[in-house]
């Protein structure tokens, strides 16, 4: 900021020539004089192509018209100022006095380029030729100070600006510029207004500065700010330095919409989900030498959410980084497109909203975060203890102790910006209260009791519709003791009715236990098990997520008579959108499973039959062989033994009598 101190004692020069000229000096020989002053103190060609007129009402001063400024000798964009009149206004008798006291200063229709090289050079840093040069910063100040410097009104009409860091590749262009600067002195309070336009967006912003020799020189001095751009607010009150540029002090800020800013620093998309406007910050916040930005004492909110906590935000990368500890009461996330309402109408479906995912591209960060309750739109946390990885529009959230419906859920979900977006996860549920955690994830209100699941899940989209009919991946559910609403599968069995449904009938069981994959938006389980007393019950089939429809087979088995085993089994199939389904006995299965229990019954018929009728046989011959033979069997002997015996004891005899023996 030297180059405006060292213009404004051109300025008073140009004052003090314009005087003389007004008895003395043709115009044309003041402009060239006024030139080569210039250049002396700058190091810059300044060029007066129109008059050069001095007056003497309403202010003793002079007007130059179609002055140009020239630029840094590597810059090619041109001047570096071009206005098309430039009025000055002297206080003569404060000037002979030895004060330099500037009543009006003003700049019409100016174009202004403010430039940084690729090698950090700035093309406003003037280099001045004079011996003043020589003096340190704080002694030039002080002797400004002594002399007596007052600008009592600067102002800017309908001027342009224009921005560009070669390096950073930015370029900002202002248009519209009005601005209006007072300055009682160089150790008093200077007050500065300004409003413009910038990507098609509006702003304006009044700041005072308590010491302006020490800030215009680089060095650290209390200021206040208030700004509004785009409709978003901003205010400042602390200490802050321009080189290198530094703050410190009470901020604070408020964006009722994100788009309208996003669109003002040239970039598109990136607006906030209904409910999580406005976005407010409040805190005492530091820019280090380095340009890190850093909050401490801060809360940040979000429509009705509001975090607080420390952060530190680093730049220099491809993306700003963000570092926080945070703590909420409780955070309301509902609003994130696409909740859809899962106990919604069936014919309704999951949202095709399209999700806006852009935001999550706009840094990278690390966050822990501790919340009392967390309202996500699909499930309710008690609380939640998280931390947040952001990497390039990728979003990991580590769930480290989350409390949900009375249980416990661990484990990773992932939402993925890049692309077209994806939602994935590896998550573990245990003890968990089934009836709330159904209802209010599928709108099903048929389990009662508790149990533990595991899931691992990829969808792709950027709606919830696209997501859910493209979910891929496998799990298993472990469920403990509790109860099937709405259907009595005992009674249905004993009395194959249907009427065994409906408000009060139940069926309890003792576990229920299985595993599913996911593939293409539907679910399919093959080992579906449920254990009761006296009631065993098998399941298998598909579950529709993305089209929310039901296809399962259910086969109940209860056992008619303990002691022979017999059992009787009754299909039950359950069809139609899962809010409202329909149970039907599967008549055809059950028939043929008749059949075959008839067809093994008789088979089992002909089988005895056929035993009866061998043995009958077998004693028969028996009887005739035992009367040939003339055997006479002993109790429990059989016919083979005791013709044995027989054969035994007449070998013996005939070898008695051969030996001559009785």
């Amino acid at each position: 900021m030297r180059w405006v101190i060292r213009l404004l004692g051109v300025v008073v020069s140009l004052g003090v020539l314009a005087g003389l000229a007004l008895f003395l000096i043709p115009s044309e020989r003041i402009a060239g004089i006024v030139a080569q002053r210039f250049e002396a103190e700058t190091g810059r060609a300044l060029v007066i192509e129109g008059s050069v007129r001095p007056s003497i009402y309403p202010l003793i001063g002079v007007r130059l018209e179609q002055v140009s400024l020239a630029n840094a000798p590597w810059s090619d964009a041109g001047p570096m100022l071009r206005a098309e009149v430039m009025d000055v206004g002297l206080d003569v008798a404060a000037l002979w006095a030895g004060d330099v006291i500037i009543q009006r200063l003003e700049l019409r229709a100016p174009d202004v380029i403010l430039e940084r090289g690729p090698d950090g050079q700035d093309n406003w840093a003037l280099a001045r030729r004079s011996v003043v040069d020589s003096v340190p910063d704080h002694a030039l100040s002080a002797a400004r100070a002594e002399r007596g410097f007052v600008l009592e009104l600067a102002e800017i009409s309908d001027g342009r600006l224009r921005f560009r860091d070669h390096g950073a590749g930015i370029d900002l262009s202002v248009s519209e510029v009005f601005a209006e600067l007072r300055l009682p002195g160089l150790d008093r309070a200077a007050q500065l207004r300004v409003r413009g336009r910038m990507n098609g967006q509006t702003f304006n912003a009044q700041m005072s500065v308590a010491q302006p020799g020490a800030f215009m020189d680089g060095r650290v001095s209390a200021l206040t700010m208030n700004a509004e751009a785009a409709g978003a607010n901003l205010r400042f009150d602390g200490r802050a330095g321009l080189q290198p540029l530094a703050l410190d002090g009470r901020t604070e800020v408020e964006v009722p919409t994100l788009a309208p800013v996003m669109s003002l620093l040239g970039q598109s998309g990136g607006d906030l989900p209904a409910g999580m406007a406005p976005l407010e910050f409040a805190g005492q916040l530091t820019r280090s030498a380095d340009g890190g930005v850093h909050a401490r004492e801060a809360w940040f909110r979000a429509g009705s959410n509001r975090l607080s906590g420390a952060a530190d935000l680093r730049v220099g990368g491809a993306r700003p980084h963000l570092t926080a500890q945070l703590t909420a009461d409780a955070l309301d996330l509902r609003p994130v497109p696409g909740a859809g309402g899962a106990g919604g109408d069936a014919p309704a479906g999951w949202s095709r909203t399209p999700m806006d995912l852009a935001a999550l591209g706009v840094l990278d960060a690390d966050i822990a975060l501790t919340a009392g309750s967390v309202e996500t739109g699909v499930v309710q946390l008690e609380q939640a203890r998280l931390g947040l990885s952001l990497e390039n529009a990728r979003a990991v959230f580590d769930l480290r102790d989350v409390r949900l419906f009375d249980g416990a859920l661990t484990g990773e979900f992932v939402l993925n910006g890049r692309g077209s977006g994806s939602v994935g996860g590896n998550l573990r549920i245990a003890d968990v209260a089934l009836l709330p955690l159904l209802r209010d994830i599928a709108g099903f209100e048929r389990l009662q009791g508790r149990g533990a699941a595991e899931v691992r899940f990829l969808g792709v989209g950027n709606s919830m519709h696209a997501i859910m009919n493209s979910l891929s991946g496998a799990g298993r559910i472990d469920l403990g003791q509790g109860e099937i609403l709405g259907l009595d599968l005992a009674g249905m069995l004993r009395t194959l009715d249907l009427s065994y449904m409906g408000e009060g009938a139940r069926t309890i069981y003792d576990r229920i236990d299985g595993s599913f994959t996911m593939e293409g938006g539907v679910l399919r389980s093959d080992d579906l098990q449920m254990h009761a007393s006296r009631l065993n019950v098998t399941g298998r089939g598909t579950v529709g997520i993305g089209e929310r429809v039901l296809n399962y087979r259910v086969t109940p088995e209860a056992m008619r008579d303990p002691e022979t085993g017999q059992a009787l089994r009754v299909p039950l199939l359950i069809t139609g959108p899962w809010d409202a389904p329909r149970f039907r006995l599967d008549l055809e299965a059950l028939a043929q499973e008749r059949l075959r229990e008839e067809a093994a019954r008789l088979e089992e018929i002909a089988r005895q039959e056929a035993r009866r009728r061998e043995d009958e046989g077998r004693a028969r011959a028996e009887r005739e062989l035992q009367e040939r033979l003339g055997v006479e069997r002993d109790e429990g002997e059989s016919l083979e033994d005791a013709a044995r015996r027989r054969l035994e004891q007449e070998i013996g005899r005939g070898l008695g009598r051969l030996l001559g023996r009785d």
